[in-house]
């Protein structure tokens, strides 16, 4: 688990969770300012990180996935303007056709990214 240290009623928590039947995955999570290299997952194991948004707005942290010849990039968490909503914790979870969440409204689990087959070097 990788953790920045802020105030806790600003903190804000992402989770990126591998739900494949049986396969190890690849995540290498990261922001401009921050790089949690990459990590391998076995099959419900999670990378979590905290951390407090720029007062500015402008946070981004992105992930990129692998598994086998497999691989998908998708924004784990955006800022847009000032941050006013209070903390904020997100949940991914990876699966054999690709990435969900869950709304932050709703709760609702709602698709976000896909796979992209990467062909072998010749």
């Amino acid at each position: 688990m990788v953790m920045i240290m802020a105030s806790p009623s600003l903190l804000h928590r992402v989770h990126v969770t591998n739900m494949l039947r049986d396969k190890i995955l690849i995540v290498h999570c990261q922001s401009k300012d921050d790089d949690f290299k990459a990590h391998a997952l076995a099959v419900g194991e999670s990378i979590q990180w905290s951390f407090e948004p720029n007062v500015f707005g402008g946070t981004l942290f992105w992930c990129k996935l692998a598994v086998e010849d497999k691989r998908l990039t998708f924004t784990a968490f955006e800022q847009s303007g000032l941050d006013r909503s209070g903390p904020y914790t997100g949940h991914w979870y990876v699966g054999g056709d690709g990435v969900y969440g869950k709304d932050k409204y709703t709760d609702d689990v709602i698709f976000k990214a896909s796979w992209r087959r990467v062909l072998p070097r010749r």
